[in-house]
């Protein structure tokens, strides 16, 4: 009897291992939805924008001014940034090509300082509401606690005036169509 129960115990885990081997085997071949209709964004996420409107009030709650220099980017304008400081004249600002930047998908933004005298700067030790803390890293704790990842912590590449919403997507993702929710 227990010979009998021993047998029916490995047959029972077998067709159980066997049947979750079929499951994960359909999982990895199932195909990924078709998203190439999806257009490209034309603006801003709403979603960023509306934090990007929050981050604007909240630095000016504190005396700091800032100014948005870019936002939503086409590709045929980050195109013409890559090839900055490559074939045409200037320093290089980017790494990224047409359709590899968030900015070409609405998701990120740079930005500066203004002056005391609205001169537009990228001082990241100025401290123009005289707290002693410097007013570029204070606009970044904002961002930081409104959901931007700041391009400051990246390893490689520093963008220190970008700040960017993913919503968990990679670029990859957003190439194949697909878009916050």
């Amino acid at each position: 009897m227990r010979k009998k129960r021993k047998k029916t115990g490995r047959a029972i885990l077998i067709f159980l291992i066997f049947i979750f081997i079929l499951l994960l085997y359909w999982k990895l071949n199932e195909p990924e939805p078709d998203y190439s209709n999806v257009p490209l964004p034309t603006e801003l996420n709403p979603i960023v924008k509306e934090k990007k409107d929050t981050l604007v009030q909240k630095a000016g709650d504190i005396g700091i001014r800032i100014v948005i220099t870019e936002d939503f980017r086409s590709v045929e304008e980050q195109n013409r940034l890559y090839e900055q400081g490559r074939t045409t004249e200037g320093s290089i600002v980017t790494n990224a090509k047409g359709g590899e930047s968030y900015h070409n998908y609405g998701l990120a933004i740079d930005f500066a300082l203004l002056d005391i005298n609205g001169v537009v700067i990228w001082d990241m030790n100025y401290d123009g509401n005289g707290n002693s803390k410097s007013d570029w890293m204070e606009v970044v704790d904002i961002a930081k606690a409104l959901g931007f990842q700041w391009g400051g912590d990246w390893v490689n590449f520093k963008d220190y005036p970008h700040f960017q919403m993913d919503f968990g997507l990679t670029i990859q993702d957003l190439q194949k169509g697909k878009r916050p929710e």
